[in-house]
């Protein structure tokens, strides 16, 4: 078991990062807080579509809903394939990117659905 340590696999130590699905305890930490953070955000704003102004929702809210649905759909296929390791690690900013513009189309839907001038 000791040699399994010291095993480089034909880099010859060259390069010692790895690959896929291994990350740092603060790669990890900063990709839940970023995930958690967008996943509230469009919770909240997929409520807010049906609660706000009044019930019944405007047909408008409801279709502002599904395109943020729409859009987190390919962000977490996007996700899926990053943590199979079927992506290069440069997609991360590209993932990172696109939950930032989720989390400003929400911002953009909630001042909408609360009628902010």
């Amino acid at each position: 078991m000791d040699d399994f340590a010291t095993r480089t696999y034909g880099t010859s130590g060259l390069d010692s990062r790895p690959l896929f699905g291994e990350t740092s305890a603060r790669d990890r930490i900063i990709n839940l807080a970023v995930g958690g953070f967008t996943s509230v955000v469009v919770l909240v704003t997929v409520i807010g579509s049906f609660v706000f102004p009044s019930w019944p929702p405007r047909p408008l809210n409801i279709f502002f809903a599904v395109c943020i649905l729409l859009a987190c759909g390919s962000t977490i296929v996007l996700i899926f394939w990053y943590r199979q390791g079927d992506l290069e690690p440069k997609f991360r900013n590209l993932i990172y990117y696109m939950l930032a513009s989720i989390m400003l189309l929400c911002l953009c839907a909630n001042l909408y659905f609360h009628d902010v001038r």
